[in-house]
């Protein structure tokens, strides 16, 4: 197929969402109660997320319904297009072919809204009216305030302070949706107003941010918690990305050797991912699933397989995932949404079995990357989808130097025309590369709780 853009029409966006928890290679390690270390039920959840999305969270049911009105909120930006990347294939005189799934067609700019939207209407549903969330770069802020407006909800983003101070327009984005949005850590919880007496100049933290969140939802019967990477319902929601994917390699005639995402807490990549890795699972297709994480928060490259916090309070329920220690604070890197310390239980299992493979990139290689990208095919990329850029350049070079026609895909998670300030230091020379250091890691790990000792 020589078109250099793949469309679908609505009537081919996915009517389900794809469960990877009916095709694990072995069961999941259930969450424990942050408490008495036993595993929790639905119930134990209810205080923070709707009776539906529990029921998603724990389900092994392949195929899950999507709500009509959910769909149709789906159809203001989707499907989105799958692009054939010819220019940057020609730039890099690699025999690969390059297709990248647009997910800044959305009206919040990134893949973000798939699962907020969700999320917005099952809490709507079961009477709820003020949801509380964190956001590191701003994305999934603006995506549930973007979707909050549709569902009249009150919404409340706890943002990660080193990214409130470096994007500001995330934070009038959200404004103009309805949303209140704070500098995390901040003086509007307890925990908030505890970090800033230990540290008034903390960066904060996505873990930081989440303890504040959760504290507030915890605080009010009218407020639930929304969480928008992580865990099990939200991957689930994701999956409409690699869905419609999957649909348009078939028309492009071809089937991917490498499929590539950028890594923080595991949303985007999940989602694009999933619906491969299920042939990968299910039919032993022989695909390559690629993982790009930044070297400064390095969860999935040198982190160890355990429980842990998803917050920094210990409020959440204890996750087996790779972590880097709930109380780790990344270097102040622009990609903020991928400053997290564990990753999705799911994408740790699969990581775990050999199913999934990670990588981790400095920020200075992967701006270098976004740059060449947007000289070839034009658009501008947050930081975070910078990351699956630079993969899939070391791939596509790796096809070059074995002589070998590999079809790379990767998932393009957002654009970065909010982002711009970080393309500023890097022009500039401000940018630092930064890799986190044995004697950190080692520290933050020491912390690591111990169920059941």
């Amino acid at each position: 197929m020589s078109e250099r853009r793949i469309d679908l029409p609505i009537s081919e966006l996915p009517d389900k969402w794809y469960n990877i928890a009916a095709d694990l290679p072995r069961p999941m390690d259930p969450p424990l109660h942050p408490g008495t270390g036993e595993p929790i039920g639905p119930d134990d959840l209810a205080p923070l997320f709707p009776m539906a999305l529990i029921m998603q969270e724990v389900s092994t049911e392949r195929w899950h319904e999507i709500p009509d009105e959910v769909r149709d909120i789906y159809k203001i930006w989707r499907p989105t297009p799958m692009v054939r990347a010819r220019r940057l294939e020609k730039a890099l005189d690699t025999p690969a072919h390059i297709y990248y799934k647009n997910e800044g067609y959305s009206p919040a700019g990134s893949h973000k809204p798939n699962t907020a939207v969700a999320q917005a209407y099952y809490n709507k549903a079961e009477g709820i009216t003020r949801i509380t969330t964190e956001t590191g770069a701003g994305q999934w802020g603006s995506a549930l305030a973007f979707a909050g407006t549709f569902f009249d909800m009150d919404i409340t983003v706890y943002m990660v302070r080193i990214s409130f101070d470096q994007k500001p327009y995330r934070k009038l984005l959200m404004n103009v949706w309805g949303a209140r949005c704070f500098p995390s850590p901040s003086d509007q919880t307890e925990f908030g107003r505890k970090i800033l007496s230990e540290d008034p100049d903390s960066p904060g933290s996505l873990g930081i941010a989440i303890s504040e969140a959760v504290e507030d939802a915890a605080k009010r019967d009218d407020t639930h918690y929304s969480l928008g990477s992580v865990l099990n319902h939200v991957m689930l929601h994701q999956t409409v990305v690699g869905l419609e994917a999957k649909k348009q390699m078939e028309l492009a005639g071809e089937y991917p050797d490498v499929v590539i995402g950028c890594h923080g807490g595991g949303s985007n990549f999940s989602g694009f991912s999933f619906p491969f890795a299920h042939d990968k699972l299910t039919e032993g297709k022989q695909i390559k699933i690629l993982a790009a994480e930044p070297e400064a928060s390095p969860t999935l490259t040198r982190g160890p397989y355990a429980y842990d916090f998803g917050d920094t309070a210990g409020m959440t329920p204890l996750m087996r995932m790779y972590t880097l220690g709930h109380g780790f604070v990344p270097a102040p890197i622009h990609a903020g949404g991928l400053r997290y310390h564990g990753a999705a239980p799911l994408v740790s299992l699969l990581v775990n079995e050999g199913v999934i493979e990670a990588q981790a990139y400095d920020q200075l290689a992967c701006y270098e990357a976004a740059v060449l990208f947007a000289r070839t095919e034009g658009l501008v990329s947050a930081p975070e989808t910078a990351h699956a850029i630079r993969a899939a350049i070391v791939e596509a070079l790796d096809a070059k130097e074995a002589g070998e026609e590999r079809v790379i895909i990767f998932n393009w998670s957002g654009h970065g025309l909010l982002d711009l300030a970080g393309y500023d230091a890097y022009f500039a020379g401000r940018l630092q590369k930064y890799s986190l250091s044995d004697e950190d890691l080692t520290k933050s790990l020491a912390e690591l709780p111990k169920p059941g000792a």
